[in-house]
């Protein structure tokens, strides 16, 4: 039943996912409590109720569904039906990171990183992102990277810095496409190359970076290239 409710979802049919869910919810379903309660925060099928998706969110969190636990994260974060509350908004980014959710791991480390509801740890913070970058998370790789390069929480590693560079803009992310530009500009954990490093600034360029933007319009100025 529960895949013909993700089934009925993924249709835009939500009226029925709706009914499907809330079936498998009355028989205390984490996941179907959870997915009810993202319908209900955004409004598909039902009203939207950010008091329900509350609501729901925390009888799945009371099951362990880390996609609850993080989603609550969020609201304590964003202070939305519930008070503004930063160390609660840790608290259970760090249960959710716990549970193996890969987008929570990465909201870990941030927080561990900026000191943002907990102390300011980077070698903590460098832990939740490899454990974020395990399971695919592009941003996880690229602030994984810096770490490496600035030697902040972790010893300083160019040649693991121009790993985490170099996977986070072949997966097109932009900040990890210009990093990998500056790694091959400055000779960091690779060969020096300034066509390569051009070339990685175009592409961050292309798909929004400001700052290469900006070099990139300087360098046309001067005359150097041409875009």
């Amino acid at each position: 039943m529960l895949q013909r409710a993700f089934d009925a979802f993924n249709a835009k049919q939500y009226e029925e996912a709706i009914e499907l869910f809330e079936t498998l919810a009355l028989q205390n379903n984490p996941t179907a409590l959870s997915s009810l309660g993202y319908m209900h925060q955004k409004g598909l099928g039902v009203e939207c109720s950010l008091e329900r998706s509350y609501h729901l969110y925390t009888q799945a969190a009371e099951l362990d569904e880390p996609a609850a636990i993080y989603n609550l994260a969020l609201m304590y974060a964003d202070g939305a039906v519930v008070s503004h509350d930063q160390f609660k908004a840790f608290e259970l980014l760090l249960r959710a990171s716990i549970l193996g959710f890969a987008q929570a791991q990465y909201e870990t480390a941030l927080s561990l990183e900026r000191g943002l509801g907990c102390v300011q740890n980077f070698s903590e913070a460098a832990f939740w992102y490899e454990e974020a970058a395990k399971r695919g998370n592009v941003h996880a790789f690229n602030n994984l990277g810096v770490l490496y390069k600035e030697g902040h929480g972790v010893p300083q590693d160019y040649a693991r810095a121009f790993i985490c560079f170099s996977r986070a803009a072949n997966m097109n992310l932009a900040e990890g496409q210009y990093n990998l530009g500056l790694m091959f500009d400055q000779g960091l954990g690779c060969e020096m190359n300034n066509d390569t490093a051009l070339e990685w600034c175009r592409k961050a360029a292309y798909n929004g970076h400001e700052k290469a933007k900006s070099i990139i319009r300087s360098l046309q100025e001067e005359g150097k290239i041409v875009f």
